[in-house]
């Protein structure tokens, strides 16, 4: 049977994932540099013998069309390759070589699961039918994300695929389980610069100045009230400020202050109003304090949407393929992640994958300098996401 021989290769093929998943770990690369990492990726599809193209600089985009009977269903498949710019304290044999440069978000383990999935489903390609399109993208780190380039470039195209699915590690999950939630999933992410300005002098004679130090305080408590006061309670929203430069010294008020933060939601439409209310509302705050600010929002990546009727099959599917003890419904995760861009083009399902294991000491979140995932989880990532794509195809 197709899920029993799945099972079969995806378990032989986990020694050869876990050392491509090292081999990526200890060679990582920033978003948009990930050259060396597309190299690897091309030269295992080769092996493979599985026809592929560059796309958006280091992105490779590769087909495969099952043989067992004409089909024009398509099916996308995407894995993330970047890594962050994080010094990594494990130690492990596969250490990041590149100093100040970590896989500390999962894509290694992504893109070594996909690569596993191209090896299992190039070994049956006799045995299923309609195409499954492989995306290993760059930059998901950095706004405005590979994701909105590749589909820019077409990557969605020729041939354009029925349905979209993706997967991300989860270190609050077991290893072996993995996490599917319908509907709305991840939060949007928008960047808030602010630079308030006022007229810098002696800290003994504030009132010969314009401080914008507490101009800059008061935007801060104040700009709360849009997400306590203006936003739907049922609808979350977050307004963070993470960062406030002054520059000035312990007797010197500055002539400007710095403001930097983020803004998430899980509506559109009130992600557009609420742009609107923070800037008029930091922009009011600093005239009526004599001073003035400069404002900018950039628009990061979007709500993550999984499609009701896929993320319902592909839960299914999984209860099928590893047993409902091993599948589990996730929570809202206000984070942001750019595969929201193929979600909201297509039709999409983006779930999690279980890589803790606490016996090991593998309990590390996402974007630590411990972070690590327990490579069985190689086996169950690519098992699951071979199974699911045939499934998806119809098979």
């Amino acid at each position: 049977m197709l899920k029993e021989r799945i099972r079969e290769l995806a378990s032989g093929l986990l020694g050869e994932a876990t050392a491509n998943r090292r081999h990526l770990h200890t060679h990582p690369e920033l978003s948009y540099r990930e050259y060396q990492t597309a190299v690897f990726i091309e030269e295992k599809l080769q092996a493979l013998q599985i026809p592929f193209e560059r796309m958006a600089d280091t992105g490779i985009v590769a087909l495969l069309e099952g043989t067992a009977a004409p089909s024009d269903r398509v099916v996308a498949l995407r894995a993330d390759i970047d890594a962050l710019p994080i010094y990594e304290l494990n130690e492990v044999s596969y250490r990041s070589q590149n100093n100040g440069v970590m896989h500390a978000c999962g894509h290694d383990v992504h893109t070594a699961s996909l690569l596993g999935v191209a090896g299992i489903l190039s070994q049956m390609k006799p045995k299923f039918s309609g195409t499954v399109k492989f995306i290993f993208q760059p930059a998901e780190e950095v706004i405005p994300g590979g994701a909105s380039l590749l589909i820019k470039a077409g990557v969605l195209e020729n041939p354009r695929p029925h349905h979209v699915l993706g997967q991300h590690v989860m270190p609050e999950l077991p290893v072996g389980m993995v996490g599917f939630r319908a509907g709305c999933y991840m939060a949007s992410n928008d960047e808030i610069t602010i630079t308030v300005k006022g007229k810098g002098g002696h800290g003994a004679m504030p009132h010969l100045g314009i401080d914008p130090v507490l101009i800059a305080s008061h935007m801060v408590i104040a700009l709360q009230q849009i997400v306590s006061r203006r936003a739907n309670p049922l609808s979350p929203s977050v307004l963070s400020f993470g960062k406030m430069i002054a520059n000035g010294a312990s007797n010197v008020i500055p002539d400007e202050v710095r403001l930097e933060g983020t803004f998430r939601s899980l509506d559109e439409n009130w992600r557009k109003a609420a742009h609107e209310k923070i800037k008029r509302m930091a922009i009011s705050i600093a005239e009526s304090m004599e001073g003035s600010c400069d404002i900018k929002i950039e628009r990061g990546y979007p709500v993550l949407i999984n499609e009701d009727k896929l993320t319902a099959a592909s839960r299914a599917h999984a209860v099928d393929f590893l047993g409902a003890e091993r599948v589990t419904d996730l929570d809202i995760w206000m984070a942001a992640e750019d595969f929201a861009s193929y979600s909201q083009v297509a039709d999409a399902c983006f779930y999690r994958l279980g890589v803790r294991n606490e016996a090991r000491g593998i309990v590390s979140g996402l974007h630590t300098a411990t972070f690590d995932a327990d490579e069985q989880s190689l086996e169950t990532g690519a098992g699951l996401m071979s199974y699911l794509a045939l499934k998806t195809l119809g098979n």
